[in-house]
């Protein structure tokens, strides 16, 4: 396959047609007073917004082939969803139910280890796909591409036991799939909610606006989708497409900052002077600029190696996973301080941004964790 063009990594047409739909979606529906009004309230994810997000646009079905009842779109268009969710910190389960799962269900459509769990697969991507249900993967919001098999749940008879920690998106899921071992070895199971041996308990999190839960089993009933390698490859599958598009969601929390802040330069005065005019302050969002910049290149990159099926995809979103984490804490934590007064206090959105930048600098793999992966995939001698 050869290796993507720099025309391969612009915004086509049809991205820059999602991009406008989502961001006026999103500019209506989760402006930053409603979104810090929601997180104060007992509802802190918006399904209102993102049942219109999922069956009128579209969006939630990106990933999932026409032919499954989705959008047939790919990996591009969906990052450039997560850009704007990423803009506009939205409460919204996009990365647990249209990432996670549906990456999940996606790679054991074809199982050869459960054929019987192939009509489930159908089902539950058809209704993933046009918001009907939404759903999750039971895995510690911080479990890395590459991570071992999860251990922790038992299955026996097609019921499960075990609990699984911080799970994300878990408090709105209808169903999550969880992976277990039984019998046979490794194996996936979908897990109906709310159901009888299934309790979700929830956690108290930095970032108000995605929410992490614990999910415990006590012989809760399963239908098994994938077995043995399948479930494995499966689970790698989700993680590692989940890897990727997050860093184009980072990649759009510190777009808003670093406009956010400049905007604020220009207009806010100190010593009868904006104080974008100081060379000091130019210094350091020229620095974030720059990062942004080239956190733009490496997050493209891998969501057009995922939607291509690269040899190198693994490499590439490892590249873009650690780049795009630091770039979002350091465009964050900028946002905040030259903000100044106003960048410490509740009403002002910059602790929203920094809190979902911190959060999701240990999803799924924290920055030095990838950059391992990346040295041993590019046969960087060890230090």
């Amino acid at each position: 396959m050869s290796e993507p063009t720099t025309r391969d990594l612009l915004y086509g047409e049809v991205e820059d047609d999602v991009r406008a739909s989502a961001r006026k979606l999103l500019a209506d529906r989760c402006a930053t007073d409603a979104v810090l009004a929601r997180c104060e309230s007992d509802e802190p994810y918006d399904l209102a917004t993102w049942r219109t997000l999922s069956a009128e646009l579209g969006f939630a079905g990106l990933l999932v082939p026409e032919a499954d009842g989705g959008a047939g779109a790919s990996a591009r268009e969906a990052a450039v969803v997560a850009e704007e969710l990423g803009r506009s910190v939205a409460p919204l389960p996009f990365l647990g139910s249209a990432v996670l799962a549906t990456s999940a269900l996606l790679a054991c459509k074809d199982s050869q280890t459960c054929p019987q769990g192939r009509a489930v697969v159908r089902e539950l991507l058809a209704a993933l796909g046009d918001g009907s249900r939404t759903g999750t993967l039971a895995v510690p919001l911080s479990t890395a591409p590459g991570a071992g098999f999860p251990d922790a749940v038992r299955a026996t008879g097609g019921c499960l036991t075990g609990r699984v920690g911080s799970v994300v998106d878990l408090d709105v899921a209808d169903v999550v799939l969880v992976g277990a071992t039984d019998e046979d070895g490794p194996a996936l199971y979908a897990v109906d909610l709310p159901g009888s041996g299934a309790t979700r308990h929830p956690v108290v999190s930095l970032d108000l606006t995605r929410r992490v839960t614990d999910l415990e089993l006590d012989g809760a009933a399963g239908r098994r989708v994938a077995g043995a390698a399948d479930a494995e490859v499966a689970l790698h599958a989700a993680l590692t497409t989940g890897a990727g598009l997050l860093a184009a969601e980072q990649l759009g929390l510190a777009e808003w900052c670093l406009d956010t802040t400049v905007e604020f330069a220009k207009t806010r005065y100190q010593f009868g002077r904006p104080i974008g005019s100081f060379q000091a302050l130019k210094h350091r969002l020229a620095d974030v600029w720059a990062a942004v910049s080239t956190a733009r290149s490496v997050a493209r990159a891998a969501a057009n190696a995922l939607a291509t099926g690269a040899a190198d995809t693994e490499l590439v979103v490892a590249v873009a996973a650690a780049y795009c984490s630091d770039t979002a804490v350091l465009a964050a934590e900028e946002c905040v301080q030259l903000h100044g007064g106003i960048g410490m206090t509740w009403e002002h959105p910059a602790h929203l941004y920094l809190c979902r930048a911190k959060t999701s600098q240990l999803a799924l793999g924290t920055p030095d964790g990838h950059r391992a992966t990346l040295a041993e995939l590019a046969n960087l001698p060890a230090t």
